[in-house]
């Protein structure tokens, strides 16, 4: 069952006779519900969905002589001796004896309770992996169980469970055991739904992961490409697109101010703008627009690579918001971009009448107090800024649309509390803003189709004509003299470059070059340039003047850390580094990126890194390497960080899938989405069933 947050398990006092109440999952003792507590499990169905992470198998015994080397194997025999040895280092070793040769097993870490039950006599069944060792076949720290009389084998392959201090393997065992014998396990599925899939029963492939038969395909169980494990994979994927279908449906139902298009102001935008749309701007302009005029709240994604323009898309929302009598506002996660916002869309719409409001947390008193009052009274049609713009001081007079960039990085609450922001005040039914949301990140294919399955989404996938593409180099930071010596030769001929570090002050565990230490480094290297600094710990004034001076050419050469990853917009900035490059996730690598080759020069990105390079390191460095393609690199991404990471989602309240891999599981996903459309209309009481199974009432955490 996917869970958000474990839940308390422990008894309840009922109201009426003040008695104790059993807790959810009967017959186990406090300290062993708090353990499961902290695996997620309270109820009897979350223990039966604690799937196993591998298999032992103690379904086979082998001679000594004749068991293979090098792979887990159950052997049994007797104990012929017994020694503790203490050079070099305190062990126990045992020697082993079948009918059919010896084995030496040793033990580093043991207890005296351990020496006296290992005596010679005691007949011992040993799991492990046999190999040569000094005095010939030994095993090391085996499962190692005494037998006071014939023992008979198991009777399926013995499972391997997550787990937590103090909770062993056998207590899951025996619990989950007992639990397949009571709980009922009637599918929640009609036959007619997961038969022509080529899925089995519920039943079936729960019991077959918790009870494997011995010549079950380990392989196929632990990779979970096993049809019982593409059975709960399906369950899974089905619960979340029917709670987002769900919610699709109930967003159509609810109202929303209908917002015209006149066009009027939208004209008056494009006649000032020294550039015309894109064919694929146009495109996402109209899908937006037509949303707006609809008497339900719009949510759709826009999805655009670094530099595809979709800040104009949105204004042209705005426009048609505000020419239907409303407010917009656009909020930003940081206030860099925030400010890259509001100074650009004042230069487009103050000319032709529009009045736009700037509210941060940082702003002085008494410019907060005159912005909050101009958005109260509505005189502020436009409204940019950070998160301040949904605490509670700040009044909307009558907010129509929401405007949320770089959607990803505010978590789920936040972006629900803008929404509701706008809800009609006094209107005897109450209605919501529309709300846009942006992201320079490109969504993958599959994980649009689950994450934001409630969504309507717009893509433009075309940059704007004139782009030169970046080229992208990978140096060592052997080289970093050839990379400085580049710089200077780029400035000098009246170019501006970026040097962009990970971290602001010293870090003893990652030893990272600091952006205060390369700051003060190149401003000595480079005394014949005027050199800045910018980094997230600097009062947002000074932040701001110095991207002002950048912006206008006074300075050459930008210091800065990874603040400028999204919103700079300086055309004439024609080369980056990037320091520590194989510490940086892909997306932001991408996004960094795309703060050069905005002009016509041809621009370069130099991502230096520290040998030796991670697995991981490395593949993240040859994906941006070799691609250029938002998309694709997204792709890869969710490859190699999962979805979790990928939407920043776990810290916002959103449940990863437990067992389903959207990138392995993409046929399952397409069954599931069309799956969820079929129940919903021809089973609704089976669909009801599942959700419950599965979600267990936490359908919110997926709507939001």
């Amino acid at each position: 069952m996917s869970t958000v947050k474990p839940r308390k398990i422990r008894s309840t006092t009922s109201k009426d006779t003040g008695e104790a109440t059993p807790p959810l999952i009967p017959g186990v003792s406090k300290p062993t519900l708090d353990k499961l507590t902290k695996l997620g499990i309270s109820t009897p169905l979350d223990l039966i969905l604690h799937l196993p992470l591998r298999y032992e198998d103690e379904t086979h015994l082998y001679p000594i002589k004749h068991a293979p080397l090098n792979q887990t194997v159950l052997v049994e025999g007797t104990i012929i001796r017994a020694d503790i040895k203490y050079r070099p280092k305190r062990t126990l070793i045992c020697q082993v004896e079948d009918a059919s040769g010896v084995l030496f097993i040793r033990f580093l870490n043991f207890y005296g309770s351990q020496v006296q039950s290992l005596s010679p006599g005691v007949k011992v069944r040993l799991l492990g992996e046999i190999r040569y060792g000094f005095f010939g076949l030994e095993m090391v720290h085996p499962k190692c169980r005494t037998l006071k009389e014939d023992t008979p084998l198991a009777e399926c392959l013995t499972p391997i469970y997550p787990t937590t201090a103090g909770l062993s393997q056998t207590i899951l065992n025996k619990l989950i055991k007992r639990t397949l014998s009571t709980i009922d396990l009637t599918d929640s599925l009609p036959e007619a739904i997961f038969s022509p899939l080529g899925l089995s029963g519920f039943a079936e492939s729960v019991t077959y992961l918790h009870q494997p038969p011995p010549d079950a395909s380990q392989h196929h169980l632990t990779e979970k490409t096993h049809p019982a494990w593409r059975r709960i994979k399906f369950d899974e994927l089905l619960a979340q697109q029917l709670s987002m279908r769900l919610h699709y449906n109930k967003r159509h139902s609810q109202k929303a101010p209908r917002l015209k298009n006149p066009g009027q102001l939208k004209q008056q935008l494009l006649d000032t703008l020294p550039f015309s749309l894109t064919k694929a701007q146009q495109r996402v302009e109209k899908e937006i627009s037509r949303d707006l005029n609809k008497a339900h709240p719009m949510q759709r994604l826009l999805q655009g690579d670094v530099g595809s323009g979709k800040t104009i898309v949105a204004a042209l929302a705005a426009m048609q918001t505000i020419e239907s009598g409303f407010q917009a506002a656009i909020m930003a996660p940081t206030e860099i971009l925030a400010e890259q916002h509001y100074r650009k869309l004042s230069g487009w719409l103050e000319p032709i009448g529009i009045s736009v409001a700037w509210l941060t947390a940082s702003l002085p008193k008494k410019d907060k107090t005159a912005a909050l009052q101009r958005v109260s009274d509505g005189s502020a049609q436009l409204a940019v800024g950070t998160h301040a713009l949904f605490q509670e001081q700040v009044s909307f007079n009558k907010l129509g649309l929401a405007i949320i960039d770089e959607q990803h990085r505010f978590g789920v609450h936040q972006r629900l509390a803008l929404r509701m922001k706008g809800m009609a005040e006094g209107a005897a039914s109450k209605s919501q803003p529309h709300q846009l949301m942006m992201s320079a990140t490109p969504i993958p294919r599959t994980l649009s189709m689950s994450y934001y399955a409630d969504l309507d989404v717009s893509v433009i996938d075309k940059l704007p004509p004139g782009r030169s593409p970046v080229i992208t180099k990978l140096v060592a930071d052997s080289r970093r003299d050839e990379i400085i010596e580049r710089i200077r030769q780029a400035c000098l001929t009246g170019k501006q470059a970026y040097w962009v570090c990970p971290l602001i002050e010293e870090s003893e565990k990652l030893q990272l070059q600091t952006a205060l230490d390369t700051y003060q480094t190149i401003s000595q290297t480079f005394p014949e340039l005027k050199v800045g600094l910018v980094h997230g710990r600097m009062p947002n004034l000074e932040k701001s003047a110095m991207m002002a001076e950048f912006q206008s050419g006074n300075v050459q050469l930008l210091v800065a850390t990874t603040v400028i990853e999204v919103g700079v917009d300086v055309p004439n900035a024609s080369l980056m580094v990037i320091e520590h490059a194989e510490r940086m996730g892909l997306s932001q690598l991408h996004q960094l990126r795309g703060r050069v080759g905005r002009g016509t020069s041809q621009s370069a990105c130099i991502l230096l890194y520290q040998s030796p390079l991670s697995d991981t390191a490395r593949m993240r460095l040859k994906i941006i390497y070799e691609n250029t393609d938002g998309f694709e690199i997204s792709r890869q991404d969710l490859q190699l960080r999962g979805p979790g990471e990928f939407l920043g989602a776990r810290q916002s309240g959103v449940p990863m899938l437990r067992f389903a891999n959207l990138d392995q599981d993409s046929d399952l996903l397409e069954a599931a989405r069309t799956t969820a459309e079929l129940m919903l209309k021809e089973h609704k009481p089976a669909a009801e069933s599942h959700l419950q199974r599965w979600l267990n009432n936490k359908e919110d955490y997926l709507k939001v």
